[in-house]
């Protein structure tokens, strides 16, 4: 197997940014191997567009006392810095597919600037999902955005790996289609999967760390009952004036996986995560199946799709 060619990090992290996000980077030499190694730092790039979502979603929900309203703004800012190109690439696939044409018929639907019932429907679904899904508030909320986000990104960059073909001869899908190699891929999985746990234990520690830290059943010098299962009982013996919280819990419970924001918080994301790669490989089949390759429009309705499925799965399973 040939060496994989010697790519500059700085041109493949500003074509990444500038095919992926809003922000403004200086214009780059591109060819098929910049964006390969582009298409491999997808998902960090879709670390950051989370963290700037869930610093709106936190920032707005505390000032206005709204989940709602933060999980609103947030979806909207996360849209915004991506110029809603995603949400359009979802809409125009919708209407390909929906279209029931042959593949050159369903490439000149998704090519025009008009979105017809398909893609709206669509569109106003998994927008109402990801809003309804942030709206719930808690400590994990901002975490399963950024892991969503990241899971979006994440899929492209499984979308591009070698063996996936191009629809068209030009065009964004031509440029990065099977420019990935499969240990890239993997690599960056295994990246992304890192991040999201770091960032998940984080979330799970913020808030509640003391409580957490206290050992159940034992007695508290400082007067404060563990929050929501512990009850409190006069303790009877000795001089000393403790309170000892009993858990009602059966003992051999005390210590479950729902009992643990820890582990609840990093076993749930993680499979969240592959529920949202798993819809966008679907989907990913089916497009290349039904228009013989991918565009930029599947690949930004691939991002679409993993990004609100990640998100849904997260609460089943957080």
């Amino acid at each position: 197997m040939p060496d994989e060619p010697r790519v500059n990090p700085g041109a493949a992290w500003r074509l990444a940014l500038g095919t992926l996000t809003v922000f403004p980077v200086r214009p780059v030499e591109v060819d098929r191997a910049v964006a390969g190694r582009a298409m491999s730092l997808a998902p960090f790039v879709g670390v950051l567009l989370g963290l700037a979502a869930a610093v709106v979603l936190e920032a707005a929900g505390a000032v206005s006392g709204s989940p709602l309203l933060g999980a609103v703004l947030a979806v909207g800012a996360l849209a915004w810095l991506t110029r809603a190109l995603h949400l359009d690439g979802l809409a125009d696939l919708a209407d390909g597919l929906g279209s029931g044409k042959p593949a050159d018929g369903a490439l000149d639907v998704m090519k025009r600037s008009d979105i017809g019932p398909f893609g709206v429907v669509t569109v106003v679904i998994a927008l109402l999902v990801q809003v309804a899904v942030l709206s719930r508030g808690g400590t994990a909320a901002w975490v399963a955005l950024v892991a969503a986000a990241a899971t979006g990104r994440l899929a492209v960059t499984w979308a591009c790996r070698e063996g996936v073909p191009a629809a068209r001869p030009t065009g964004l899908g031509a440029l990065v289609a099977g420019t990935v190699r499969r240990g890239s891929a993997i690599g960056a999985t295994l990246a992304t999967a890192v991040v999201v746990v770091v960032l998940a234990l984080v979330a799970a520690a913020g808030p509640s760390l003391l409580e957490y830290c206290w050992p159940f059943g034992l007695s508290n010098p400082f007067g404060r009952a563990y929050p929501d299962y512990s009850a409190i009982v006069p303790y009877s013996e000795g001089t000393y004036g403790y309170t000892v919280y009993a858990d009602p819990r059966p003992a051999g419970l005390l210590h479950r996986l729902s009992d643990d924001p820890y582990l609840i918080t990093v076993a749930g994301l993680l499979p969240a995560m592959a529920a949202g790669l798993g819809a966008a490989a679907l989907l990913r089949r089916r497009a290349v199946r039904r228009l013989g390759g991918v565009t930029g429009d599947v690949l930004g309705a691939l991002v679409e799709t993993a990004t609100t499925v990640t998100l849904l799965a997260s609460v089943l399973l957080v």
